[in-house]
């Protein structure tokens, strides 16, 4: 028993004299002192990977709306590139109804079907018969004709027949009339009239 306590009093004076040589030598304090270094590294290092795993995403999101806008410019360009050769088209065929020389106006395509009781739906395509000919400003108005309890009877030109209109190569016009349910309808006429009154073109259509 001596013996043992003897050596158990000189491991604890060998552990004090080692600890205390540390303290004296500075190693425990450097010790500390780097792992605090250590700790404000890792969190720093910690804190810029955040920042670039962020900065990473927001770029990624970026990205890819970026190529969705582009994506949709491009089916916008597109489908204009479809509408310009649409009008190039009608107007290709347009231009090959129309003779190289002459004056004034015509009428083409002119119809006309009731939408409901009461309500008629026309359209028209009002053209230049010569390619150089200036723009013709005027209006055009629409007559109906038909019979009403056995009697004739025919509209007067109003808001809903009669409109302002502008032609440079052509124009088309479409509308609604509306006229008492209880008319049946026989005859359509329109007519183009310039700024001076003059009637410079029309056209019948039967119903």
């Amino acid at each position: 028993m001596v013996a043992a306590v003897a050596f158990g009093f000189s491991a604890a004076i060998a552990m004090w004299a080692f600890e205390f040589g540390k303290d004296i030598a500075g190693l425990d304090r450097d010790a500390k002192q780097e792992l605090a270094h250590l700790r404000v590294e890792v969190e720093r290092l910690r804190d810029e990977n955040e920042r670039s795993s962020s900065v990473a995403n927001t770029a990624e999101s970026l990205l890819r709306a970026e190529r969705a806008a582009q994506e949709k410019l491009a089916q916008t360009v597109r489908q204009l590139e479809a509408e310009a050769q649409s009008l190039r088209d009608d107007l290709g065929f347009f231009e090959r109804l129309m003779p190289a020389s002459g004056d004034g106006l015509m009428i083409r395509g002119l119809k006309a079907e009731a939408s409901s009781p009461g309500q008629l739906r026309f359209q028209l395509l009002v053209m230049q018969s010569a390619r150089d000919a200036a723009e013709f400003s005027g209006r055009y108005e629409i007559k109906l004709a038909g019979m009403n309890a056995g009697k004739p009877w025919s509209s007067v030109p109003g808001d809903t027949s009669r409109g302002t209109l502008k032609v440079r190569r052509y124009a088309r016009v479409e509308g609604l009339i509306d006229f008492p349910a209880d008319v049946t309808l026989q005859t359509m006429q329109v007519k183009l009239v310039d700024t001076n009154g003059t009637m410079r073109a029309s056209q019948d259509l039967r119903l």
